[in-house]
């Protein structure tokens, strides 16, 4: 994907209707100190609001009904990593809600730390953290703390309260988290990758037709030969190129998928008409999540 790159403080909103006065709240995946919720203070403090609210929840899916219901006015929640791919719980929640339409995407660096108390990493006798970090940091993990147990979390900002509490605990999570719950970083970055990006989409209710990319999913009208490359051959023939494809299984009958697709052009061009209106034929359901501009930020704290 083509991407425009900021540094630090960028304009990631496409709402010019927001006054300046205007109070906006974001939902984003808790608790405090997640990567979810650096990314929505990102997202936030290019608003140029008086007021800000970020609301944390427990799940991904709950921040997307809280915006749905509009609970809160927008929701920034993880697409895609470029290290574990896809995030399953967004698109499978996605897929269920009528309402929400992508505001803008952007991406952050993933950095990951190690935080503790301890003195030393010899100190250490336990790692906490989210199943992804472990697994990111796995070769880091086998150089310098091979003998340590490692404990599966709900979020990288899950065992933090605890870590601050046990010096011989530490957690994997990002400096953001080691900032909120005033925590020392014993080494940082640790990512067995440096080059380790997440993709958040910012979703409201706006109606988004205008942008360098165009999101879709559907679900075929049957599991034949052939069924699915007549829909993609769409974009093929009307010279639309597809940056992303994903499949997720409907949870209804084995073999039975919806495909989430990126696309690189705006729903209100014309040729992107004509190929989703032909796209309606050969399709049992079709969702357009909206258009977007991708903007990649290189923040750091």
């Amino acid at each position: 994907m083509k991407e425009k790159t900021y540094m630090l403080t960028v304009a990631l909103y496409s709402v010019d209707a927001l006054p300046i006065s205007m109070s906006v709240s974001i939902a984003h995946l808790g608790p405090r100190g997640t990567f979810a919720e650096f990314a929505a203070a990102t997202y936030a403090d290019s608003l140029g609001t008086e007021i800000t609210e970020l609301k944390a929840y427990p799940t991904i899916a709950q921040s997307l009904q809280a915006t749905a219901r509009k609970d809160t006015d927008f929701c920034v929640v993880p697409i895609e990593n470029s290290i574990g791919g896809g995030v399953t719980f967004t698109l499978d929640t996605l897929w269920e809600i009528e309402t929400l339409q992508i505001q803008r995407a952007f991406t952050l660096p993933v950095q990951h730390a190690l935080i503790s108390k301890a003195q030393n990493l010899s100190d250490i006798e336990t790692v906490y953290s989210h199943p992804q970090a472990l697994s990111q940091c796995h070769d880091w993990l086998e150089t310098h703390l091979p003998n340590v147990n490692l404990v599966r979390t709900s979020s990288t900002a899950e065992p933090l309260p605890y870590v601050k509490e046990n010096a011989t605990a530490g957690a994997i999570s990002s400096s953001w988290g080691a900032k909120i719950y005033d925590l020392p970083i014993l080494a940082h970055p640790i990512n067995d990758y440096a080059d380790n990006y997440t993709r958040f989409w910012v979703l409201g209710h706006q109606q988004a037709t205008c942008g360098q990319y165009t999101s879709l999913a559907f679900k075929l009208l049957n599991n034949e030969p052939g069924a699915l490359l007549k829909p993609l051959q769409l974009f093929s023939a009307l010279n639309i190129n597809m940056s992303r494809i994903e499949s997720r299984p409907t949870k209804r009958l084995l073999g039975d998928y919806i495909f989430f697709v990126d696309i690189e052009a705006s729903a209100d061009h014309s040729t992107t008409q004509t190929a989703l209106e032909l796209l309606k034929m050969h399709t049992a359901k079709l969702k357009i999540f909206g258009s977007y501009d991708l903007t990649a930020i290189e923040r750091v704290l």
